[in-house]
């Protein structure tokens, strides 16, 4: 299995480390490999983090057609003022730019692929919501992106891990962990997850929400 974590400018640099080394991991436990590579829609290259934080290197191009699971990060900025506007440093704006680079592009041909799998963390889920890849989808981001992420015509979910199918996204920073454990579980099987949550002492937080069973009859 080849997961291929995407950088662009701007980040989020704990969006890529915790699914990226929870995944690495789970090549150490499990008898099918597990390859992970960093990169990005541009191919090789440097790639800066938000905020100046540090900058990882892309050794290679997002392939949708060779990648199994392809992981999307959300970005770290400046929060929008109250008055409405928009930094070019905050985090909507960092997020908006990848609308003007390859990378929409091929995250469609990612999701277009039998078998490929695209999953994101925190604001990644709205890149692919700004590009009009998910309308119509359930999926959930960062709490404060939630009414931005339904107002694309996303079915947004308060949820730490949502799977739709082909589309799996988590809610926050830390909750790489948690989508990398899931995905473990979900791809290579609950021996193999509960091995690296033993290894990183991490134990996954929350129901991953599927769009199956009963539905709740009371709203909390």
């Amino acid at each position: 299995m080849l997961a291929q974590f995407v950088l662009f400018d701007g980040f989020d640099p704990l969006d890529v480390i915790a699914p990226y080394e929870v995944l690495a991991a789970g090549g150490a436990f499990a008898d099918r490999g597990v390859e992970v590579e960093l990169v990005s829609a541009e191919g090789p290259r440097q790639v800066p983090s938000g905020l100046g934080l540090l900058s990882l290197r892309a050794t290679a191009r997002l392939e949708p057609d060779r990648a199994d699971l392809v992981v999307v990060p959300g970005a770290v900025g400046a929060l929008p003022d109250g008055a409405g506007d928009v930094p070019e440093d905050s985090i909507p704006a960092i997020l908006a730019r990848t609308l003007d680079t390859p990378l929409p592009g091929l995250l469609k041909q990612a999701l277009d692929r039998p078998g490929r799998t695209v999953a994101t963390v925190c604001g990644g889920s709205m890149v692919l919501a700004m590009a009009g890849l998910i309308g119509g989808r359930t999926a959930t981001t960062n709490q404060l992106g939630l009414a931005a992420l339904a107002a694309t015509g996303v079915v947004a979910v308060d949820a730490r891990v949502v799977d739709d199918g082909n589309l799996v996204t988590a809610s926050s920073v830390t909750s790489g962990l948690d989508l990398g454990l899931y995905l473990l579980e979900r791809e290579l099987g609950p021996r193999v997850a509960h091995a690296v949550e033993r290894l990183f002492a991490h134990e996954r937080r929350g129901t991953v929400w599927r769009d199956t069973g009963s539905v709740p009859t009371v709203t909390v």
